[in-house]
């Protein structure tokens, strides 16, 4: 028998946070289902910033592997620690100085929040020099909701940035568009503007770039059923399955 360590979670918490995945899981697919043949599989991310390595360990061990994380040195810290098979998801704002450790996490699935050219072109040139085996993975974050609060590119800009990443970033692979959107958005014709935007947004991007698929990342604790009939093939879910995290100071 294993002694136990620091990271181990107690059985209630594990029980419990193994039941809220569940929980998500079963809504997921509730979701997918009500789209009939239309659907894609939509991933779940378990976003896990500021919680303790033992609350992961424990979505580990119910068997979740896709993980997102908003602070790097968190994100570098945990991925240190936990096992290497774990998707890691950098769904936080990215600073430029940071890109060349964001590049060196070899299990590092996706960077969601890649928001301009500049921003692209200075991952790319990390990636090249951590010796990653693949072209990193990355989304376009757009501010569809337009707040002066939100980050990313506006809706107008994403073509060219999207061909840019593709023309001139061999190191970086665009596989979607991510989107926070509104906290209240109109929901009056049934349909989330954010969402229907960035699904315009793709389709835009898809068509002048010759793309045959892009994923959407958008949906969180309050709307990812929503945004995965909408949609979304990627929806990023914290509070719901670790519980509300501290308030800040």
């Amino acid at each position: 028998m294993s002694t136990p360590t620091s990271h181990d979670p107690t059985p209630e918490r594990s029980q419990e946070i193994a039941e809220n995945i569940e929980g998500v899981t079963t809504r997921i697919n509730h979701a997918l289902s009500s789209l009939g043949g239309n659907a894609q599989n939509a991933r779940l991310v378990a976003v896990s910033k500021v919680k303790p390595i033992s609350d992961i360990v424990a979505a580990y061990k119910a068997g979740h592997r896709h993980f997102g994380e908003n602070y790097v040195q968190e994100l570098t810290e945990k991925a240190n620690e936990l096992p290497k098979d774990i998707q890691w998801h950098f769904i936080g704002s990215l600073q430029s100085n940071k890109c060349k450790v964001v590049a060196a996490i070899p299990n590092l699935f996706v960077v969601e929040t890649v928001d301009s050219a500049k921003k692209a072109t200075t991952l790319d040139k990390a990636c090249a020099n951590s010796g990653r085996k693949e072209p990193l993975r990355i989304f376009l974050q757009v501010n569809t909701s337009g707040e002066d609060t939100k980050s990313g590119m506006t809706p107008a800009e994403i073509v060219g940035v999207a061909r840019d990443v593709v023309e001139k970033c061999p190191n970086l692979k665009l596989a979607g568009l991510m989107t926070i959107g509104s906290p209240n958005p109109d929901l009056d014709n049934g349909d989330n503007p954010d969402f229907k935007l960035l699904n315009e947004c793709r389709k835009q991007v898809m068509d002048t770039l010759k793309l045959d698929h892009l994923e959407l990342s958008m949906g969180m604790s309050d709307d990812f059923q929503q945004a995965i009939r909408q949609g979304s093939t990627n929806v990023r879910v914290g509070s719901t399955i670790f519980g509300s995290r501290p308030r800040k100071a």
